[in-house]
């Protein structure tokens, strides 16, 4: 059937690598006639995700139209994020020693995680398979994964970065990982032994080659003991990319159709057919959903159960008042699970793990934690008092990889579940979209990606 073309192109191009040629039957011939039409793609949700998606596919000569119920793109989870493009950061938080570290973390006075129980089964679910996934073994393989797909990612960003021209406040000075306790710098060995193990560049710096990193640090050198660097990282403004990204695929013939609300996915013969919205029913060849901590409840009807629930993360943009003072990258405070980012004349600074369901309520005491980092790091840098507060919710999986490829119905495609790297991740998931939806075998193994990866 042609349901299940994907997986026979994929042996194929397993098989032939091994010199071991199988034979097309009738129906792979046709499926692959069918393939090898434009088809109508229906993308719902404008984020960065969604724009980057919309992108790759008009690029590979498909008919895109994006359903999003903002006003414009990029205005939920990816409005005022941390700003980094962190590959080398890339891993799952589900990992050896996190339950005990957890416990720890919500009696701190400025808490990286904060838990407001509820009677909430998915959140129930979600927590408990994340704790499954607090192994040696799955952490290993789950970063992997998530190393894997968040390096294409950059690559593909400075690729469309240089043909487009984009201006985002980009910069490429690495990110600055900062330990305030001789046992943070101890306990970073893993880590480096995790950056040899993928190849990621790094340095080790003491307090003098910190300040050299970031000279606004001169001013809190009582701070920390050290710091661990990543110079291939980099940094810039998710939102103003995918508004920019947004414009470019709207002059390519991407239909974006704002302030339209998805309401149901509609199936007929065992495939998709049409998306309800408030706006009327549309029809399409594929349906694309990257709604983020939305996408959930709309794929459920379909007999996909797609765990990726919404773990709330804060944000402060302060305006920079003594550029002297201010972080010239990202700087992640260890202790708060915090990160400091320069986007041009700002500061960003966000973090915090919540879980609460799907709220956007701004509490004083977050806006107070990310306050006291920036000051307690960087006095002087910025103007606090003047800075907008955001909060938005992340959709996370359980083991840390975000979800990506065919779900369900042979039409039905995922690209959710990115966590807080969503930013970094986003090139990369919307290419690899882009050629499973076209019949294409993706550069990145999508097998470790797919929701496949949850039977059982």
């Amino acid at each position: 059937m042609c349901e299940n073309r994907l997986d026979n192109r994929i042996s194929w191009h397993s098989c032939a690598a091994n010199s071991t040629i199988l034979p097309l039957s009738a129906e792979d011939r046709r499926c692959e006639a069918l393939w090898d039409q434009d088809m109508k793609v229906i993308i719902l949700g404008a984020g960065v995700i969604g724009v980057t998606s919309a992108w790759y596919l008009a690029e590979a000569g498909h008919e895109v139209t994006v359903i999003e119920r903002q006003p414009g793109p990029g205005l939920e989870t990816s409005f005022a994020n941390a700003g980094e493009i962190s590959p080398g950061y890339a891993s799952p938080w589900a990992g050896p020693g996190i339950p005990a570290k957890a416990i720890k973390w919500l009696l701190m006075k400025h808490p990286p995680l904060i838990l407001r129980p509820a009677l909430d089964m998915a959140m129930v679910r979600w927590v408990l398979a994340m704790l499954r996934n607090c192994t040696a073994g799955r952490y290993a393989l789950n970063k992997g994964r998530m190393v894997e797909i968040a390096e294409y990612s950059r690559d593909a960003l400075d690729d469309l970065r240089g043909r487009l021209a984009l201006d985002f406040d980009h910069r490429a000075k690495g990110t600055l990982q900062l330990f305030r306790t001789e046992r943070q710098v101890e306990a970073s060995a893993k880590d480096i032994e995790v950056l040899r193990q993928y190849g990621v560049s790094y340095e080790q710096l003491d307090q003098d080659g910190c300040i050299r990193a970031e000279p606004g640090l001169a001013f809190s050198r009582d701070r920390f003991r050290g710091g661990l660097r990543l110079p291939g990282d980099q940094t810039g403004d998710c939102r103003m990319f995918t508004e920019q990204l947004a414009r470019h695929a709207a002059q390519a013939g991407v239909d974006f159709r704002y302030g339209v609300t998805a309401s149901r996915l509609v199936a007929e013969g065992g495939r998709l057919s049409a998306v309800e919205t408030d706006a009327g029913r549309m029809a399409g060849d594929a349906f694309v959903v990257a709604l983020g901590s939305h996408s959930p409840a709309l794929v459920r009807p379909h007999g996909v159960r797609l765990p990726v629930y919404p773990v709330k993360g804060y944000s402060i943009t302060v305006p920079i008042v003594d550029a002297s003072r201010a972080p010239e990258s990202t700087l992640l405070d260890e202790t708060y699970k915090i990160a400091i980012t320069r986007l041009g004349h700002r500061i960003r600074v966000g973090g915090m793990a919540e879980l609460s369901g799907y709220n956007n309520e701004l509490p004083p005491g977050r806006r107070d934690t990310l306050s006291h980092c920036v000051e307690d790091l960087f006095p002087g840098a910025g103007d606090v008092s003047a800075a907008d507060y955001w909060s938005g919710l992340r959709p996370m999986t359980p083991d840390g990889p975000p979800v990506l490829g065919r779900a369900g119905l042979p039409n039905l495609y995922l690209n959710t579940g990115h966590g807080t790297l969503g930013w970094t991740m986003a090139c990369g998931s919307g290419r690899v979209i882009a050629d499973l939806v076209s019949g294409k075998t993706p550069p990145v193994d999508p097998s470790g990606l797919s929701i496949a990866r949850y039977r059982g």
